[in-house]
């Protein structure tokens, strides 16, 4: 053996041992026949297949989830032959029949005509990494619901009904539907504050929350704090006459409920004070009007002594 050929099989064994001390797997397939070259016996450690069982890329296909199969092997085949180094997250199967998250990152080593002659790569395990994406995905959700939800009732806010009714108006528009909206007031509530004390006044108004929650029953109905001891619902595909057997409906469930309230000018027992306002989005207009119209109709229940529903042309 010559002095270069020792000295590169030298080389090439520090290589080889570099290669294999590390976490990550080195491989190596053949282009022409699509079977690996080279498998790093750190595959074994990880995903408990022998090293010896990594003949081709099937079997590189067939230990990987059928949910990622399709994409990555697809992505993968496309970029290979256009030449395009590339990476991909996929789950890996393990022996032992759980998955392990991986990371493929592959180089196209080519010919000097511009060939694809092999493909070269490391695979990583991931799984931690993709525990805390999750997690990390999981409190943006949470975050981002607890920003649409009012911090006291649990109901929507005012945020989530202005994004919900902007929706739906636009969606009566395209479908010529009618869209609804109740605006309502508990009755003397400020009384009710002054006579129980605020931490009473809070209890309320979650009990009350839930009650009206419990009266809208349609998927698509929304129930949100307006603000103070107001509230709306948005009643999309609904015309007038079926908004006022909502808010009746609401109104009967809250006097079942029976809260007392001995401080009111109304009544004993808690009341609510409703404005029902419709309008035919394909006829123009903004949701702002819809909003306008109801808190006019409210205001009219109010002045008519409170403990009512009032509806355009009816009271």
């Amino acid at each position: 053996m010559s002095i270069g050929a020792a000295e590169l099989s030298v080389d090439t064994a520090i290589y080889k041992t570099l290669l294999e001390s590390t976490q990550a797997i080195p491989w190596k397939i053949d282009w022409q026949t699509m079977r690996f070259a080279y498998v790093g016996p750190q595959i074994e450690r990880l995903l408990g297949w022998p090293q010896g069982s990594w003949i081709g890329i099937d079997d590189w296909v067939e230990r990987m989830h059928p949910e990622d199969r399709e994409r990555v092997v697809g992505f993968c085949v496309a970029q290979s032959k256009a030449g395009v180094d590339h990476e991909a997250d996929y789950r890996a199967l393990k022996a032992d029949g759980s998955y392990v998250w991986i990371r493929d990152v592959v180089h196209v080593v080519r010919k000097d005509n511009g060939e694809a002659e092999a493909l070269i790569g490391f695979m990583f395990d991931i799984s931690e990494r993709k525990k805390n994406e999750e997690k990390l995905l999981r409190l943006q959700r949470e975050l981002e619901e607890l920003s649409y939800q009012d911090g006291l009732t649990g109901v929507a806010n005012r945020r989530l009904l202005d994004s919900i009714l902007e929706s739906e108006w636009a969606s009566a528009r395209r479908s010529g539907q009618p869209l609804s909206f109740i605006m309502l007031d508990i009755d003397c509530f400020k009384q009710y504050n002054d006579h129980y004390g605020h931490l009473a006044g809070d209890d309320c108004l979650r009990r009350v929350a839930q009650i009206l929650g419990s009266s809208a029953v349609r998927p698509r109905d929304l129930l949100a704090r307006f603000g103070g001891e107001e509230f709306a619902l948005v009643l999309p595909e609904t015309d007038q006459e079926a908004a006022c057997q909502v808010a009746e409906r609401c109104r009967a469930a809250l006097s079942d409920e029976a809260i007392p309230h001995r401080a009111s000018d109304v009544s004993h027992l808690v009341t609510v004070s409703m404005g029902v306002a419709t309008a035919n989005p394909a006829d123009g207009g903004g949701q702002a009007s819809l909003i306008e119209k109801a808190d006019r109709l409210l205001y009219r229940a109010k002045q008519g002594g409170r403990d009512c529903i009032v509806a355009e042309g009816k009271l």
